[in-house]
């Protein structure tokens, strides 16, 4: 039998030896495991930090661990970064160890205001020092507003006021009480206003107020924005004549266009910049595409006119212009047109001028007197122009001479220029066959006066026309006051007889009609004046209150006025608040003293009416110059003495020379019993006393510069 122990110690060795030999592969195994596992890992957590933008991130693995490095921006990225890390390999297998980096310590906040003002009230919002009066900045505000409300969104920060904010914030603060519809924006130093207002002038206003009012250490940005005005119709009208190149009138709707028709006229002619007006009422998009090539149409005739009214276009010039050149002028024009504007084109037609009668004409105005016509030589033509230069002191004389003329045509222009010297204003016009005279005068004996007036000059056969107003303005009997006395007498009545008003309402208080009646009297002749009803206050209260206030006692004693039968077509009321103080409001008394009603002038000239009579129309033939002073005289002496005037003859009465349509054969003979040099005795000596006797709405003065009376006209109708 054989021995079994070699056998079992083989096999106790070979078991040993398969068991380390797996011992060792499980470790080679693991080793290599764990060393897939640390790269596998550190790789994608690397690859999802880099898909993630977190480039700031180290990734390093120790074994199953990840270990998370670096600096971080903030606590948010840190947290963000380490969160996908542990989503990549799971969160028990993460190690943070990031950190985020330092930040600077924070510095003073922009400090900025912004206040919106409008119709309503203000809203403020903004962030402010701690440190800024909040309530106090609010009852500023409050007090601009007046009912309005102030809407208060600004925060606060516990940091130092900067450089430059106090004198800005005050500044901000007074351009919104001046800008009423505006956005006022305040940082350190600058203050930008944006505001609208309704004309081009209180745009104008605004901006000088606002620039007397800046501090000169806080900068200013002002956007201040008008409506532009409506032109109606919208026009333009270009003239190239003698006197040079020009705009008569001139309207555009935009920038652009205003700067290409400006362009247009200057190469036209106009020398500098021309005004423009820029406003809305345009009728077409294409205004400018349809002026530039009107103007160029006139430039290049050389001479002439275009009007543009809305879309009438009208093409002038003159006789001097060649038919052909103005044909294609104007066909050029019509071609260049837009298509909503229309064309009219004229030329003005060569005419041979004919010498017709003679004739001359003078116009009397407040300026002088304009004299037109023909006159028979240089001499005489002097003669005129001195005499109308010593009634009517300024002359624009155009005669011309013409030896052709009839005989007498000097005394006739003489006769005419003197009876145009009675009127204050007027017109005479001279043919060989008729005197017309027309215009207005202060006398209601203008007619007679004229018409005696021509007959002493004239003789008997001239044919006249006479067509007078008589305006009570111009009658020195009657007494009309300026306008400086009619605003003292109101102001004397209200100083003598206050209307006075309940306290702090625009209610008059008692009973005003005594005051009334007595202004009723004062504006009598006062109508006419553009007078303004001026309210005042005292400064107790908030001055956009004490401006409501006084314009309403002002609107309210205009209202009464009118109410009481008062002509107060001209006036106007007004309130000025506590603006202009004629005492001290530290007392009672002065305080009293400027609660009150004044009347100011707001011109010298009167709004003239038509109170002219309707003029008295007369035409006739004058008598001889004896017949006319027979009839003066008799008519003088039965005034003055309630008789017939027996001394001068019973001829004097029965027989009055009859006027004559043929001037070179009269009729008419002188009444014999009648003295001339007795007559004219007669009539210095009881001049005055008969006159005012026979015509008492009349005066010496009214009669005429020479101190004629009178007359009756022949034929007078």
């Amino acid at each position: 039998m054989a021995n079994p122990k070699p056998r079992r110690g083989f096999a106790v060795v070979t078991s040993l030896a398969a068991l380390i030999a797996a011992g060792g592969l499980s470790y080679l195994g693991a080793e290599a495991a764990t060393n897939f596992l640390e790269t596998r890992s550190q790789s994608d957590v690397s690859d999802a930090m880099r898909q993630a933008g977190y480039d700031w991130v180290k990734v390093e693995s120790d074994g199953l661990t990840v270990h998370l490095t670096g600096i971080a921006p903030d606590e948010v990225q840190r947290f963000r970064a380490k969160t996908q890390a542990e989503n990549t390999v799971g969160a028990t297998r993460v190690v943070d160890a990031m950190q985020v980096k330092a930040h600077e310590e924070l510095g003073t906040p922009d400090f900025s205001i912004e206040l919106l003002r409008n119709d309503q009230g203000i809203s403020i919002v903004g962030l402010v020092p701690a440190t800024l009066d909040r309530a106090g900045m609010v009852s500023a505000l409050e007090k601009q507003v007046g009912n309005g409300e102030v809407s208060d969104l600004v925060e606060t920060a516990d940091f130092p006021q900067p450089e430059g904010w106090d004198a800005a914030f005050e500044f901000g603060l007074e351009a919104a009480k001046l800008a009423k519809r505006a956005k006022v924006s305040i940082v350190p130093g600058k203050v930008e206003v944006r505001a609208i207002t309704d004309s081009a002038s209180e745009k104008a206003a605004l901006e000088t107020a606002l620039e007397r009012a800046r501090p000169e250490d806080v900068a200013l940005t002002a956007e201040i924005s008008a409506p532009r005005p409506v032109i109606a119709p919208f026009t333009l009208r270009f003239v190239k004549d003698e006197k040079g190149a020009r705009f008569d009138a001139c309207s555009a709707d935009s920038d652009e266009a205003m700067k290409s028709i400006i362009a247009a006229g200057n190469a036209a002619g106009i020398p500098g910049t021309p005004q423009c007006r820029l406003g809305l009422g345009a009728p077409s998009t294409h205004w400018a595409e349809a002026a530039v090539p009107a103007i160029q149409a006139v430039a290049s005739l050389g001479t002439g006119s275009v009007t543009i009214s809305d879309t009438q276009v009208a093409l002038f010039a003159p006789a001097s212009v060649e038919q052909a050149t103005f044909d294609e002028a104007a066909g050029r024009l019509e071609s260049a047109l837009p298509d909503a504007f229309s064309l009219t084109s004229e030329l003005e037609k060569k005419v041979e001028t004919q010498k017709g009668p003679a004739e001359f004409s003078a116009v009397l105005d407040q300026s002088g007197v304009t004299l037109r016509g023909r006159v028979s030589d240089e001499r005489m033509r002097n003669a005129v122009e001195s005499l109308a230069r010593s009634r009517f002191g300024k002359v624009d004389n155009a005669l011309r001479v013409d030896e052709s003329v009839p005989s007498g045509w000097t005394l006739r222009t003489i006769a005419a220029l003197e009876a145009l010297a009675a009127l204050k204003s007027g017109t005479v016009n001279v043919s060989p066959s008729l005197i017309r005279l027309e215009g207005v005068s202060g006398n209601q004996s203008a007619s007679d006066s004229l018409a005696a007036r021509l007959s002493q000059r004239l003789g008997a056969g001239a044919r006249y026309e006479l067509s007078v107003q008589y305006d009570r303005r111009l009658d020195p009997l009657v007494h009309i006051p300026s306008g400086v006395e009619c605003v003292d007498g109101l102001n004397a009545v209200m100083h003598e007889s206050e209307i006075g008003f309940e306290p702090s309402k625009s209610v008059i208080a008692g009973d005003p009609k005594p005051t009334l009646d007595r202004l009723a009297e004062t504006m009598a002749e006062c109508g006419d004046y553009r007078i303004e009803i001026g309210g005042h206050t005292d400064a107790q209260g908030s001055e956009e209150l004490n401006a409501e206030l006084s314009r309403n006692r002002a609107q309210a004693v205009l209202t009464a006025m009118q109410e009481h039968g008062i002509d107060v077509s001209h006036m106007i009321a007004k309130g000025y608040g506590e603006s202009r103080p004629i005492s001290e409001n530290d007392t009672e008394e002065g305080r009293e003293a400027n609660r009150r009603i004044e009347f100011s002038l707001l011109s010298d000239q009167p709004i003239l009416t038509d109170e002219t009579v309707p003029a008295e129309n007369v035409s006739g033939v004058t008598d001889t110059a004896e017949a006319t002073a027979a009839r003066t005289a008799q008519a003088t002496a039965e005034a003055a003495t309630g008789a017939l005037p027996l001394a001068l003859g019973e001829a004097a009465k029965d027989e009055a020379p009859a006027a004559t349509p043929d001037a070179a054969q009269p009729t008419a003979e002188p009444a014999p019993a009648i003295d001339p040099e007795a007559l004219v005795k007669v009539i210095e000596a009881l001049t005055v006393p008969a006159l005012e006797a026979a015509f008492p709405d009349n005066s010496e003065g009214q009669i005429g510069s020479e101190g004629e009376a009178p007359a009756d006209a022949t034929g007078s109708e």
